[in-house]
């Protein structure tokens, strides 16, 4: 312990690496699953996506403007507690969000632990008759009207992985894409069915005639119960027109805009606290290496909530649908992580720089063409992996995995970050800033490529080992050309603008688009045509880079490295100038 504790620097990194540990954990325990939990209160695809796209919104301005609030006022501290209190509380609100269907609460565990759900009978009306007609001439016999028509029963919506029905896509009612057997339009007729046996509102029969069914974009077959609930999800995602479907998406929409508000400041108020606190006693190079304990965080906690959910949630909430104790979770490490920041080092320097930083830095990005066309890149990495952060656990969801594994998934993008980031340098070096770049985009396309063909819910995990490029390289690169382009002071509020304003206005923007390409056509649809998109802007950013002048640096550090000899003032002769040296030697090079 030094005499000053205000400067003890291990101290200091200490509590930092505890503190990112922590908070990843705390961010690892929702953020993921969040969308999964919307599903599951009912909420279709576009709705979804509307959640998302206005929470990314949030976070890409809400939070800087609170950040140089709490520097201009030094209540840093101040901040930092009062969000990680106020998201704790703020959190649980959606648990008490209702579901639109009511069954969810007393059946999601009894599907979930295996056993084959029976269906009630149908209440008055709740029946539908669908009857599927192909193209044929009038008159002409149908083959599904030569088999006798047989009735499958189906539970209401989310009922678990066995025997559950889900909303995959959002496919309109009767709408069925990838026909091996050619164009064929569907029609549902809906007709009322009288029973005298009363039954839980939302449940019903699909008395489906025929035998020759057209199939889904991967292979389901339209008879199959993910279709029904497409079917049923679809007409829900038509417009708000049920009073219970208004009540949940709006609810959720407060509560989400609540949420975020409080938990946006976060992040930058704590890395602006840091870089500063180390920057005061010249150890600002030691700031670099923290991101690897929030990776750490995120990785435990995705894994560990999972495996906590999957053995607890059913003996511990009785009363609401699956993913409650994510938010429990959350709450329980955002109060641990509030015992942290009692001690989280906050410099009490003032120092004085321009308060109009971000203005400059969107100068700096519209006067550079090269920083223009980052800036373009990294708006439409955002929006390409929002996709996968909002509907990729729907599409393993869909294919029988569990919860734990998909939390594994997403830690083995992370622990490959890890892995790979001591051959940065390397990198960096053998393909130059574009190409690693240039990498890092064709491996998020073979991504999306990839998961737009998923056949299993085990297949998605050689993908997630591509992240460490896709997701590792790509920031690495384009921080790397964010240092070399900005002018000197400008790199952290650079660096800021490209992770806040852009990523997150990307991602905001293809969460908002998604939700509605899934339900118009179906989330393999929306990953074909985001790896579409990616390797169109690959090319036109390779072809573009080629045609900007190449710029000439002096590398001013080899100015501070010479002999003594070479400043003398007796020394004549331009070959012995060593300014005139280091300037050849870097046209040169």
């Amino acid at each position: 312990m030094s005499a000053n504790p205000q400067w003890d620097v291990s101290r200091a990194l200490g509590v930092a690496r505890l503190f990112h540990l922590v908070c990843g954990v705390r961010d690892a325990c929702v953020t993921p699953f969040l969308t999964l939990y919307l599903r599951q209160l009912g909420l279709a695809a576009p709705w979804v996506g509307i959640l998302m796209g206005t929470k990314h919104l949030i976070a890409a301005f809400w939070g800087p403007f609170c950040a140089f609030l709490a520097k201009s006022y030094q209540k840093r501290r101040v901040l930092l507690m009062g969000s990680l209190l106020g998201s704790a509380g703020a959190s649980l609100l959606l648990v008490l969000v209702p579901p639109l269907d009511k069954d969810l609460r007393s059946g999601s565990c009894n599907a979930s632990d295996g056993a084959t759900p029976t269906a009630p009978p149908p209440p008055p009306g709740a029946a539908l008759t669908g009857t599927f007609a192909s193209n044929q001439p009038p008159g002409a016999p149908s083959p599904a009207s030569k088999s006798s028509p047989r009735t499958v029963e189906a539970s209401g919506v989310g009922k678990g992985p066995a025997g559950s029905v889900h909303e995959p896509s959002g496919h309109p009612p009767g709408h069925a894409v990838g026909s091996v057997e050619g164009a064929r339009t569907t029609s549902l007729a809906v007709h009322p069915v009288t029973s005298g046996v009363k039954a839980p509102s939302r449940q019903g029969a699909f008395k489906v005639g025929g035998t020759a069914l057209p199939l889904l974009a991967g292979g389901t077959a339209l008879g199959s119960p993910a279709n029904w609930s497409a079917a049923e999800g679809h007409a829900r995602a038509l417009g708000l027109s049920s009073e219970g479907l208004r009540w949940t998406f709006f609810l959720s929409l407060g509560s989400m805009v609540f949420w975020e508000l409080l938990t946006a400041p976060l992040e930058q108020v704590a890395d602006d606290s840091l870089y500063e606190y180390l920057d005061c006693v010249d150890a600002a190079d030691r700031y670099r290496s923290l991101w690897i304990w929030r990776l750490l965080g995120m990785s435990t906690g995705a894994c560990g909530i999972a495996a906590l959910a999957g053995r607890l949630e059913c003996s511990l909430v009785t009363n609401g649908p699956r993913g409650v104790l994510h938010f429990y979770g959350y709450s329980l490490v955002s109060t641990l992580a509030l015992l942290v920041s009692i001690a989280f080092p906050v410099p009490t320097c003032r120092r004085r720089e321009p308060s109009y930083k971000t203005v400059k830095a969107l100068s700096l990005v519209a006067g550079d063409p090269r920083l223009t066309l980052l800036a373009l890149t990294v708006f439409l990495i955002g929006a390409a992996t929002s996709t996968v952060q909002n509907f990729l656990f729907w599409h393993m969801k869909d294919r029988g995995s569990s919860e734990l594994v998909m939390g594994f998934s997403v830690a083995l993008g992370w622990l490959g970050e890890i892995v790979v980031h001591p051959f940065r340098a390397t990198l960096l070096r053998k393909l130059t800033r574009v190409g690693t770049v240039g990498l890092g985009l064709g491996c998020l396309a073979g991504q999306l490529l990839y998961y737009a063909f998923l056949w299993n819910w085990w297949s998605v995990l050689p993908a997630q080992t591509l992240s460490a490029i896709s997701s590792g390289a790509l920031g690495w690169a384009v921080k790397a050309s964010v240092e070399h382009l900005a002018s000197p002071g400008m790199e952290r509020p650079l660096s800021a603008m490209f992770q806040g304003h852009f990523y997150g206005g990307g991602s905001s923007l293809g969460s908002f688009a998604g939700g509605f390409v899934v339900m118009s056509f179906s989330l393999a649809v929306l990953y074909q045509a985001c790896c579409v998109g990616l390797l169109l802007w690959l090319a036109l950013f390779l072809s573009v880079q080629r045609t900007l002048p190449q710029e000439q640096r002096i590398n001013y550090s080899k100015l501070l490295v010479v002999e003594a000899s070479d400043t003398s003032d007796s020394e004549q002769g331009t070959e012995r100038d060593w300014l005139v040296k280091a300037m050849r030697e870097e046209h040169s090079g």
